[in-house]
């Protein structure tokens, strides 16, 4: 692997690792499965690269990104807690919705970003080449959404959205209304996927409506894997194993699309293979290690 390919990994790493943490948000700490994010994520980078090339500031633009994504949560959870429908159900249907929508607020299903102001072009030509600066600026966004994510864990609300996700029939037995915790946590989870689009389509130049596709299959990869190397023993471990199962994940996917064995090389196309390896990787190992423990414990 070059350094430049190791590099660009590592920008991809710390850029997706926002998504890792929302998707850390509702799987973990709301135990509520939501596909939303597959939508969510384009409609960040959709809301973004819209206002940009209609000349509006791209500060606001990801403002504006994050919160269409909030919005995008909210639908999924409204869908689940007031209409009752089936959680994963609830948040199939939220994220073919915003395939549409996507295309919708875009006009065409690509929009590029080449020449248009970004947040990194400020930055830009200050010493530092690309390859190095975007991953230190994505590095930097994540550090800030990480402490602001565990110090709301720890709030008194963030408390009681941990304690929906953990046991509900007691937390509504103290007075919490469930229905308001799961929007809110939902909405925020949704706004981090949206923020990491809106980051991705600035970084990368353009906004794709297919850019979501295989999206909570490298949010779980991420956080699967975090576990794994660090654990959940706490809500601050837990966030760090996210940020560092992601930029493992991808590295490990720059890995095995740049080794040939022979005339044979994995492609692109094989990165659904390569993640459900690493998935099936992250979950079988901590099991066959305490196996293996517990077979020497008893020799």
């Amino acid at each position: 692997m070059s350094f430049y390919t190791f590099m660009g990994a590592l920008e991809q790493g710390f850029a997706y690792a926002l998504m890792a943490l929302g998707v850390y948000l509702t799987f973990r700490v709301l135990d509520f499965p939501d596909l939303t994010v597959d939508g969510s994520l384009p409609l960040g980078a959709a809301v973004s690269a819209t206002w940009i090339t209609t000349g509006g500031d791209p500060y606001v633009s990801i403002a504006l990104g994050v919160v269409a994504g909030m919005v995008a949560g909210w639908v999924t959870a409204f869908l689940a807690t007031k209409l009752r429908i089936l959680h994963l159900l609830a948040s199939i249907l939220t994220m073919i919705a915003l395939y549409s929508v996507n295309l919708r607020v875009m006009g065409r299903p690509n929009i590029t970003l080449l020449t248009e102001p970004t947040v990194f072009a400020p930055l830009e030509g200050r010493g530092l080449p690309n390859h190095i600066l975007y991953p230190l600026v994505f590095a930097a966004v994540v550090l800030v959404c990480g402490v602001l994510l565990w110090w709301f864990l720890h709030t008194e609300l963030g408390l009681a959205l941990r304690a929906t996700g953990d046991n509900p029939a007691m937390i509504t037995a103290q007075g919490v209304n469930t229905t308001f915790t799961v929007m809110l946590g939902l909405a925020l989870s949704n706004g981090l996927v949206a923020l990491s689009g809106a980051l991705v389509a600035q970084s990368q130049g353009s906004a794709d409506v297919g850019m979501g596709v295989g999206t909570i299959v490298a949010g779980l990869a991420s956080v699967i894997l975090g576990e794994a190397l660090v654990g959940d023993g706490s809500v601050g471990r837990a966030l760090i194993g996210v940020v560092l199962g992601s930029v493992v994940y991808r590295l490990a996917i720059a890995t095995a699309l740049s080794v040939r064995f022979g005339d044979l090389a994995l492609t692109p196309s094989d990165l659904n293979l390569i993640t459900a390896v690493l998935v099936v990787v992250a979950l079988g190992v901590p099991g066959l290690r305490s196996k293996l423990l517990r077979r020497r414990a008893v020799a």
